[in-house]
């Protein structure tokens, strides 16, 4: 298939804001694919090269990609980024240069699926010495041939920005509609939840069309790949223990809710140990002590197991806060210093397959037996969350206490009976924290400060979600730190922000919706300012998320219910 036609696809997709209407756009384009044998198109649907658990990443700038549209267009670098500057949109700025091109050169060289996906994916094996000429030359060479509504799009790819509002759930819904035929709205939502689940379990919507075409025995045959990352259960809040019996039922399990970030670790048979975040990032690199612990203390040829790492303080022997362990996940350099720096200690608490086993419809005190079993511990490496079996409220409470006076952020009541359900908050487990109010949210727009803290980035607006869109909730100015020793700094979120930036208005900015903040507050009230309905009242960021992603912050549903508790 010819690259444009895909394109044209994409400028549809942008110009209907209205869901319903991209299904039925995707739905048709997908019903096409099904005849040409080019299912890996929906890796570029997605503004990707590959399956979402593999995260290569093109390592490709702004600057970079200014350079390349004036290599190949003669305009100057200032020039490319003063329209830039303008616009906001660099794959919009593409089209309008290479439009002034071709109207001087009318010659296109025929850009198919196939070599889009080749040179790109060639542009995430360079690295090194020579590594940015060459990346330079193929999206030079992709330019030079493409015509401008290409263009558009090749940078926009490049640059992790496809701008055409197309989500998990419109291209699960589009599968649905291209693949099934169904009687009712109801059987509909069956077949898209059937999906979800498939999805959750491979994290590939390649193979799950692919699955789809062939009919629902195909689709139910998607398995757990040991291996592979996976969509991890999550868990509802309660306010109270009594509140944690009626949604969970006695007895329950309860265990330490630890300050830490969730990690599967995932062995197939014979292969290495790898180490995921629930973001589907590998860390294996970064925690090589996970690969080592798990080799000696985990009996098993295979398995996927949920856990928590935590840090520690190696002289005292006292647990930390995530925020100081957080800056190892994404480190590249240093592994072995940083490591000693800041070790940690692996918790596992959930078992999701074992030795060729699927056991996601086993009920927990079943695969808590079979941890029992597998797992030697050891503390300060690698060991059993914290747990009880219990339905009297006293003894809960004294747990509930004792996780506290640990310094661990609360407990978790779980349901006995319950299976294990990816990606899914179903109720089958609640967490309980008494610090307040708390949200994950995202930052979506920010401001420069004045006086003192000009040069950093003070005032940030904070984004839930609704489905695929983003909706602002407030602004947050406080919980950082002027300086760096005393903690999350001004300076350091400014760092972060600043490669996201998408467009400068003046002092604020407008950012790539990537950096996720947990934030307290103290309520919530309703707000016609912002475009969720709410805002949130002296909210405070606490602490930065690497291992989360946009797809786990706070939903509009999740806000509207804390709004309602409160009255």
């Amino acid at each position: 298939m010819r690259y444009i036609n895909l394109c044209g696809i994409y400028q549809k997709l942008e110009e209907n804001p209205k869901r319903l209407k991209k299904i039925e756009i995707l739905s048709d384009f997908l019903r096409q694919i099904k005849k040409t044998n080019e299912e890996e198109i929906i890796y570029l649907l997605q503004g990707k090269i590959f399956p979402d658990y593999v995260k290569k990443e093109f390592g490709i700038s702004e600057k970079l990609c200014i350079k390349a549209l004036s290599k190949v267009s003669g305009i100057s670098l200032g020039q490319v980024t003063k329209k830039w500057k303008k616009f906001g949109d660099l794959g919009f700025v593409a089209e309008k240069i290479i439009l002034e091109k071709t109207q001087s050169a009318l010659f296109f060289e025929e850009i198919t699926i196939k070599k889009i996906l080749t040179d790109l994916r060639k542009i995430t094996e360079l690295k090194g010495i020579g590594a940015v000429d060459k990346k330079l030359a193929i999206i030079s060479g992709l330019l030079n041939s493409a015509r401008p509504i290409e263009a558009k799009y090749i940078i926009r790819t490049l640059l992790a920005d496809l701008r055409i509002g197309l989500g998990e759930g419109t291209l699960r819904d589009s599968i649905v509609s291209a693949c099934f035929k169904f009687k009712d709205i109801t059987e509909k939502k069956l077949i898209a939840n059937l999906i979800q689940e498939a999805y959750n379990k491979c994290i590939d919507f390649k193979l799950i069309f692919e699955k789809s075409c062939e009919g629902m025995k195909s689709l139910n045959s998607i398995d757990l790949i040991p291996g592979r990352p996976m969509k991890v259960m999550l868990f509802l809040k309660e306010k109270t223990i009594e509140e944690g019996f009626k949604r969970v039922g006695k007895p329950c399990l309860i265990d330490y809710k630890y300050d830490g970030f969730r990690i599967i670790i995932t062995k197939e048979k014979n292969k290495k140990i790898k180490t995921f975040t629930r973001r589907l990032e590998e860390v294996s690199e970064q925690f090589p002590e996970i690969i080592e612990y798990v080799s000696k203390y985990v009996n098993a040829e295979s398995f996927i197991l949920d856990a928590e790492a935590i840090g520690f303080d190696l002289k005292k022997k006292t647990y930390k806060p995530f925020q100081d362990i957080s800056q190892r996940i994404k480190r590249k350099y240093h592994i072995k210093e940083i490591a000693k720096k800041l070790p940690i200690e692996i918790n596992v608490f959930d078992i999701i397959y074992y030795n060729g086993r699927n056991l996601i419809k086993e009920p927990l005190k079943e695969r808590r037996k079979i941890l029992e079993k597998i797992i030697k511990q050891e503390k300060y490496k690698l060991k059993l969350s914290e747990a009880i079996i219990t339905g009297n409220l006293i003894q809960a409470e004294k747990f509930y206490e004792k996780a506290l006076n640990l310094g661990e952020e609360g407990i978790m009541m779980k349901n006995l009976d319950a299976p294990y359900k990816p990606g899914a908050r179903v109720g089958y487990g609640i967490k309980i924290k008494p610090i307040g109010e708390e949200l994950d949210l995202v930052i979506t727009n920010a401001e420069y400060g004045t006086g003192k803290r000009a040069g950093w980035l003070t005032s940030y607006t904070l984004s839930c979600k609704n489905k695929e869109e983003l909706l602002e909730i407030g602004k947050a100015s406080t919980g950082l730190k002027e300086k760096e020793e005393l903690g999350l700094s001004f300076k350091e979120l400014t760092k972060k922000l600043k490669p996201l930036i998408k467009k400068e208005i003046g002092r604020k900015i407008i950012v790539k919706p990537d950096l996720v903040v947990t934030i307290i507050y103290q309520n919530i009230q309703k707000s016609p300012t912002y475009n969720s309905g709410y805002a949130l009242r002296f909210p405070r960021i606490i602490r930065l998320r690497p291992d989360r992603s946009i797809k786990d912050i706070a939903d509009i549903k999740e806000i509207t219910k804390e709004f309602e508790k409160q009255k």
